[in-house]
Order: C-alpha cells, then sequence, then structure tokens
C-alpha cells in the first residue's frame, strides 16, 4: 500500500473563508454561529444557525449572486450551480493554489474527485414549484444539475476538467468522510496518484428548517451556547453550510513536485450501527467498530492517539453514543487522547461535516495546536472519564482521529498521522 499525504486546503466555512482565519478560530474557539434572520419568525422555534459570510447566494437567480472578488467565475458556468456548488468552486480554487498544482497536474487520468452533499433543497423546490406552476419548458434547462445531489462533482469535475475518478457519495453526515476514506484507497491501490476531496452544503433555510421537525436543532437564541457538545444542558445541533476541498497525493507526488504535507492520512475505518434510521446506536457499537477497523489499518494503537476530533453534534443521544464508544476504544487509558468537538464553533454542516473536519486535522497538526470544546458549562456526567478539553492546547498532536456518523447508522473512522 502507497502512503498518502494531505497537500492542501480550502475552506469556505462559518469560521472563516480562508485556511489562515479558520485556523485563528480554532486557536481562539470564536465560533460562527448567529441569530439567523430568515429564522425570526414567530412560528419558527428555531433561531440561530452558522451563515457563511460574503457571499449572497439567497435568491433563485443566479444572475443576481455576490461572492468575494477575488474568485472569478463565469456567468454562464453558474446557471448550472447551487449556492454550495459555488462555495465548493471557491474552495477549490483555494485547494490548488495551496497545493501549488498546475493545470497539468489538475487534469489527467491520475487525478480524480470525490464529492459529498446533499444537493440543493433550495433550488430543487424553487424548480419542481415552477415546473408545475408554468410547465417543464419554462424551467431553466440546466436546473437539474444545479440541484439535485451530484451538483457537486457535476460541476467541479468538468470546470477543472478532471479525467480521473470522480463520484459522489451520500451518507448523510458521513458522506464526506466516506468520499475522503475511498480516495485514500484509490491512491494506496495505486489507482489514482492525486484525489481531491468535497464536502459542501447550502446551510439555508431550506437544508437547514427540516431538521427541526425530528427535534434535532437546538432550539437556544443565544448564539453563544446554542452548540454545545458533551454539556450537559446541550439541547440539539446548529446547522451551517460551506465548502471544504482537500486535496491527497501518492508519496511519489509528493516527493516529484516537492511539496511539504499538512499530514499522512494513515487509514480509515467503517461500521454500521444496524440499529435505527435516524438514531445512533445507544451504546455506539457501530462507531466503535469503525474505529477499531480504522486503527488497525492504520497500525496505530489507541495509546498512539494524541487527539479525537469528536463528531459530537451537539445532540442528547449522539454525544453519549460516541462517548461510549471512546470509553470503548481507550478503556486502557480514556483520558489520554484529547477530545473536543469543532461543532461546537462551526455548527454542523452535514455531508460537508467531515471533509471540514479532516480538514481542521489538518491545520493541527501541520501549526501545532489541539483545539479545545467550547461552551462547555456543566460537562455532562455520562461524559466524565474523556479527557474533553475546553481550551486550546499550544502542541502538535502525532496521532489524531476524526469521527463521523450518519443517518442509518453509517460510521467513518479518519485517521492522520503528523509528518
Amino acid at each position: 500500500m502507497r502512503k498518502v499525504y494531505i497537500t492542501g486546503v480550502g475552506f469556505i466555512t462559518s469560521i472563516g473563508n480562508d485556511a489562515a482565519t479558520v485556523a485563528e478560530s480554532l486557536r481562539e474557539l470564536r465560533h460562527g454561529i448567529v441569530q439567523y434572520p430568515p429564522f425570526q419568525k414567530p412560528d419558527i422555534p428555531v433561531k440561530v444557525a452558522a451563515p457563511i459570510r460574503d457571499f449572497q447566494t439567497d435568491t433563485t437567480d443566479q444572475e443576481d449572486w455576490v461572492f468575494p472578488a477575488r474568485y472569478r467565475i463565469k456567468r454562464e458556468l453558474l446557471r448550472g450551480m447551487a449556492p454550495h456548488g459555488v462555495y465548493a468552486y471557491c474552495a477549490m480554487q483555494q485547494a490548488v493554489e495551496d497545493a501549488k498544482l498546475t493545470e497539468a497536474d489538475i487534469s489527467n487520468p491520475g487525478t480524480g474527485l470525490y464529492a459529498a452533499s446533499a444537493g440543493s433543497p433550495f433550488l430543487l423546490g424553487h424548480h419542481l414549484e415552477r415546473m408545475r406552476k408554468v410547465g417543464v419548458m419554462r424551467c431553466p434547462p440546466l436546473g437539474v444539475v444545479a440541484s439535485i445531489s451530484g451538483t457537486i462533482n457535476f460541476n467541479l469535475v468538468s470546470h477543472f476538467r478532471i479525467k480521473g475518478a470522480s463520484t459522489g457519495f451520500s451518507s448523510a453526515c458521513a458522506s464526506s468522510a466516506h468520499a475522503l476514506g475511498f480516495a485514500y484507497d484509490e491512491i494506496a491501490l495505486g489507482r489514482q496518484q492525486r484525489m481531491f476531496v468535497v464536502g459542501a452544503e447550502d446551510g439555508n433555510v431550506e437544508s437547514i428548517l427540516p431538521f427541526a421537525g425530528m427535534r434535532a436543532l437546538s432550539l437556544q437564541s443565544d448564539p453563544s451556547v446554542a452548540s454545545r457538545p458533551f454539556d450537559v444542558a446541550r439541547d440539539g445541533f446548529v446547522g451551517t453550510g460551506g465548502a471544504t476541498v482537500l486535496v491527497m497525493e501518492s508519496e511519489e507526488e509528493v516527493n516529484r513536485r516537492g511539496v511539504t504535507p499538512y499530514g499522512e492520512v494513515a487509514g480509515w475505518g467503517q461500521a454500521s450501527d444496524g440499529h435505527n434510521v435516524a438514531i445512533s446506536h445507544p451504546e455506539g457499537e457501530g462507531l466503535r467498530l469503525a474505529i477499531e477497523n480504522a486503527l488497525k489499518y492504520a497500525e496505530v494503537a489507541p495509546d498512539e492517539v494524541d487527539y479525537v476530533n469528536a463528531h459530537a453534534t451537539s445532540t442528547p443521544i449522539g454525544d453519549i453514543s460516541e462517548t461510549k464508544a471512546l470509553k470503548a476504544i481507550f478503556k486502557g487509558n480514556p483520558s489520554r487522547p484529547a477530545v473536543s468537538s469543532t461543532k461546537a464553533l462551526t455548527g454542523h454542516g452535514l455531508s460537508l461535516a467531515g471533509a471540514m473536519e479532516a480538514g481542521f486535522c489538518a491545520l493541527a497538526m501541520k501549526e501545532g495546536f489541539i483545539p479545545g470544546s467550547a461552551h462547555i458549562t456543566n460537562l455532562d456526567p455520562a461524559c466524565a472519564g474523556l479527557n474533553i478539553i475546553r481550551a486550546t492546547l499550544p502542541q502538535r498532536p502525532n496521532v489524531v482521529m476524526s469521527n463521523s456518523s450518519g443517518f442509518g447508522g453509517a460510521n467513518v473512522c479518519l485517521v492522520f498521522r503528523a509528518v
């Protein structure tokens, strides 16, 4: 198996629209949650979200969208994009620049792209309503590719002229972690030299608010305490959107190009709960098995892990399920790795989450810090025993785990090693 490295990152997130700003937010535990204007209505119980700044994509006409001047997207390309397609396009440009890739590096049979998103309920709902009201022939020709769940890989593969492997992943909140895991396999098995991994979501009314019906969203109106994983008073997650892109390359490409990687992708594992369509296994069985698989394939012992970026979304059931899985893994010394959930700062990005948090782990390994778990006032006694850090630690983690869990009990664990 060939070694695989992360050589570039790009971020459009609620805590920053570039790697430097995101790293600063993580170090200072600066959150991106606000009282979201579209939610400030009497019939909407949810009041907070973690929106993307400096982008205006709240109309259904892409011609009206506004994004930072440093990005150039031709108007004919915009007509096939959703809001999160624009985020992903901009994050992709950052990742390409960060990895110092040329057009020849990007467009060749050895370079592929795996992406994850839930599509755009915002645009899909608009197009379906228009089809019913004015007829199918009055709908925009690119409405389908702009709104269905493959929209990210459709757009990025064509616009960046990707010629290697490409597909989309759909396992809800584990989607982009799955994308990263299978992209690792493509390189490790020698099928591809380089893979882009993309996670993205709209993060607007249509993509966030339906989770209120599941009683999964926080009802807190104070943004500073709305997302508080592991706290005894946590009451649900805060929705967000955005995009993260990671560049992964083989050791041969890293050496050929002479780039310094963020870190190594040491391995990954997955397993399913086989329990419930929407609720994690109460004992964390699927996630525990996913972690065991990841550590085995990465040839890492539990006592070597320095930091765990937990999936912990701030829901009462999910956080405890993951806590039990971690205690089962680190039973010999559960206080050994530092544990935090960066969703206290970003909110929960659904399909975006796995790639975004993998990007955070890459920043932590490169820049030498471990982000704390913010907003904990009273640690849930059920979480006691784990080393859940409340402040950022100024130390470089050598071995890092990142967990993701999705609907249906799909669990993924990614393992990274500093270089």
